[in-house]
């Protein structure tokens, strides 16, 4: 149900909601489970608490409740013993395929471990307090001892329900569990043919369709190690990620289609294909058309070239717990990407629980995320097919061919968890796109948010103008974690503004200036305890020094994530901004989405990017707050509306963010993932260089920023 007023929130599950979530019945299980302290857990507050004090009996409860798949586990005696093949020795069902362990289900639906089944870890946690040793080798290890598949995990079901929902403009393609098995059984063959083996990378530069899917799991399932770049990364780009990481198969598409318009990538694949001289072998993808030409592409395939269609089951390899599974990589703005290498132990059990209890995904469920395969979210995505529910994966541009695709998808698929950013809901504002008036959405129960900052009217246009019963989970997280440090509580309210709750077993704290924890107030969003989903390492930094530079260098142990929010009343957060792009006028640190909220309800303003920049005052050097705006076509920033600006900024906030400057630009330069970039455009205001302009998707609009007269004296 929803509420209004200042002072309540805008919406709080109904008590019948409430009762079925999954998150309710795990604090049924931790209370019933004897484990120090659980016997105090009685909400999620109280929960949360015990997870941070109690990561030992907390993750673990985690694993029990979702199921994982792994060598000697309790699960494998028990229930999930039956999901191997019935080549391995399995009972099948009348059916002829094995029966899954249910996730997230009833208790009554998952079958209990056999009393002599002993976890198939030797410790749960070693190196509580070690989060940043000298040595990367000594740093925190979960479930030392265990063995598991990443892909058998989400590969758990073989039926007929369906998996992967491809929207693109002609339709969409479905492809259900059992032909998604099929799938990745061949390409798997063909990877390990190809002299792919445990360890061993595989990449992918390909656009969110349902091959880059079967090629993950593919490559997960035999031990080897996926990494992936969208199709709108440039040959630079690409080379500056696969480079570092050597991959042995790589895997493209011949083109993609975004905006109308059809890009052919196979140009910028040749000259990639040279710079990789370790490739063994290139997959091409048809994708714009039927037959691509492989000419000036050695060692060419197509996809369904690629190995021979086969009707058995994959062969998983199951590998210690901090086997790596993802390369991911930071934007590469400042230098050269970092290469973080996830675990396949650490990536699924922190998604599982993000599914499970903080989404409260069900194997019924159909969830969507806007993304590219070059963002973490589409990793993120894809990790719900451990639950068994429906994947929608959409390849194109968000207000393309209508500004109302993305809802007609939500209503024609049924979609009932709807992933998308905070810059698409700000721009459908402004755009006037008012789902409940125009779409059937009656089953979507979520509403996700990330990418940046969600300001506080963007709350207030999805209870009005898309949907009021539905729960609106500001995300926030990072390719560093792959996946999150606060995100939603399906039992609980949403706060105008604020992000519903910090992750569970994620000690996230604010710290201010001097370390100190601090309660309403600004300071350094931090992590204090370790997690399963942190990097086990950087590729190519053997003794961790890229590692211990990137976050523990401010506060050595703790891991400072480089936003800057603030906890609230009601134990939920409020991102302001990075705190690296921070603004400090007159010693003032100020946070950018403080002005960016007030920015975007300006109905002339498209976008906007604000940077300090630095200025002498006599003998001082001090920072002044400029503001550059993108406007709609046709107009001009005038005197009238440069007051206008500054007016809703001084009485929204307060007089220190006011921008000294404000600049009318064409464009605005962004990350490939769609972020824009304060850091690149701050140091162009400047005169100082930008060491690397191949991680934007627009470079040449930084030259929009150069030499502006606006900002001399």
């Amino acid at each position: 149900m929803s509420a209004a007023g200042a002072d309540a929130p805008l919406w709080t599950p109904s008590p019948e909601r409430i009762a079925r979530a999954n998150l309710t019945r795990f604090i049924a299980e931790v209370r019933a489970s004897g484990a120090p302290g659980a016997a105090a857990v009685a909400d999620y507050s109280s929960l949360w608490r015990w997870s941070v004090e109690r990561p030992e009996e907390f993750w673990p409860a985690v694993w029990r409740f979702c199921g994982v798949i792994a060598e000697g586990s309790e699960a494998e005696t028990g229930a999930a013993e039956r999901t191997r093949p019935p080549s391995a020795g399995t009972r099948p069902s009348a059916e002829g395929r094995a029966h899954p362990p249910a996730v997230g289900g009833h208790p009554a639906e998952r079958r209990a471990p056999s009393a002599a089944g002993r976890p198939p870890w030797e410790r749960v946690l070693v190196g509580r307090d070690r989060m940043a040793p000298p040595d990367p080798a000594l740093g925190p290890r979960w479930f030392t001892g265990a063995r598991l598949n990443f892909a058998e995990n989400l590969l758990r079901h073989d039926d007929e329900r369906t998996a992967l929902v491809a929207w693109r403009s002609l339709g969409a393609r479905r492809m259900s569990y059992a032909e998604l098995r099929r799938e990745v059984a061949r390409v798997a063959g063909a990877l390990r043919a190809s002299g792919v083996g445990v360890g061993d990378r595989v990449a992918g530069f390909l656009p969110n369709i349902p091959e880059t899917v079967v090629a993950m799991l593919a490559t997960a399932s035999i031990g080897a190690i996926w990494s992936s770049c969208s199709p709108d990364f440039g040959v630079k780009g690409v080379i500056d990620r696969f480079g570092q990481i050597e991959p042995k198969v790589l895997i493209v598409a011949d083109g993609y289609k975004y905006s109308g318009k059809e890009l052919d990538c196979l140009a910028r694949e040749r000259e990639i294909v040279e710079r990789l001289p370790g490739l063994e072998r290139v997959v091409v993808v048809p994708y714009l058309r039927a037959a691509p030409v492989l000419d000036g592409l050695p060692r060419a395939v197509l996809w369904d070239d690629f190995g021979a269609p086969t009707d058995a089951s994959p062969a998983f390899a199951r590998l210690p717990f901090d086997h790596p599974v993802f390369v991911m990589y930071s934007s590469g703005t400042t230098g050269l990407p970092k290469c973080m290498v996830h675990s396949a132990g650490g990536t699924l059990l922190q998604h599982l629980k993000e599914h499970v209890l903080h989404t409260d995904l069900r194997r019924d469920d159909v969830i969507f995320y806007y993304t590219t395969c070059g963002w973490m979210m589409w990793n993120w995505l894809v990790s719900a097919l451990a639950v068994g529910a429906t994947v929608v994966l959409y390849d194109g541009a968000p207000l393309t061919p209508s500004r109302t695709v993305l809802w007609d998808m939500a209503e024609q698929e049924r979609i009932t968890v709807f992933g998308t950013s905070a810059k698409y809901l700000a721009m459908a504002e402004k755009e006037g796109v008012k789902p409940r008036e125009s779409h059937d959405l009656g089953a979507l129960r979520a509403i996700l948010s990330t990418g940046s900052p969600l300001a506080e009217h963007s709350f207030d246009y999805v209870y009005r103008d898309v949907k009021a019963d539905v729960q609106l989970s500001s995300i926030s997280g990072g390719t560093d974690i792959i996946s999150c440090f606060a995100l939603g509580n399906p039992i609980g309210p949403v706060w105008r503004g604020e992000l519903q709750a910090r992750g569970l077993g994620m000690r996230v704290e604010v710290f201010d200036e001097a370390g100190r924890s601090v309660r309403g107030e600004q300071g350094e969003l931090v992590c204090t305890l370790p997690f399963p989903s942190m990097p086990v390492s950087f590729w190519n930094d053997p003794d961790g020094a890229k590692y211990r530079a990137a976050y523990f260098e401010r506060w050595p142990g703790v891991w400072r994530h480089g936003d800057w929010a603030r906890l609230t009343e009601h134990d939920g957060l409020v991102i302001t901004g990075r705190s690296d792009a921070t603004l400090n006028p007159g010693g003032v640190r100020i946070g950018t989405a403080e002005i960016y909220r007030q920015v975007e309800q300006i109905p002339e303003i498209l976008e906007s990017i604000v940077v300090g920049q630095e200025v002498r005052s006599g003998a001082d050097l001090d920072t002044r707050v400029v503001l550059f705006v993108r406007l709609r076509e046709g107009v001009v920033l005038d005197h009238d509306l440069r007051d206008r600006i500054r007016q809703r900024i001084r009485e929204a906030t307060s007089p220190h963010h006011v921008p000294r400057k404000i600049v009318q630009v064409a464009d605005i330069p962004r990350t490939i993932s769609g972020k824009i970039t304060e850091l690149a455009v701050r140091e162009v205001i400047h005169g100082r260089p930008v060491r690397n302009v191949d991680a934007l998707a627009n470079p040449q609009a930084l030259e929009l920023f150069r030499d502006l007269p606006e900002l001399r004296g």
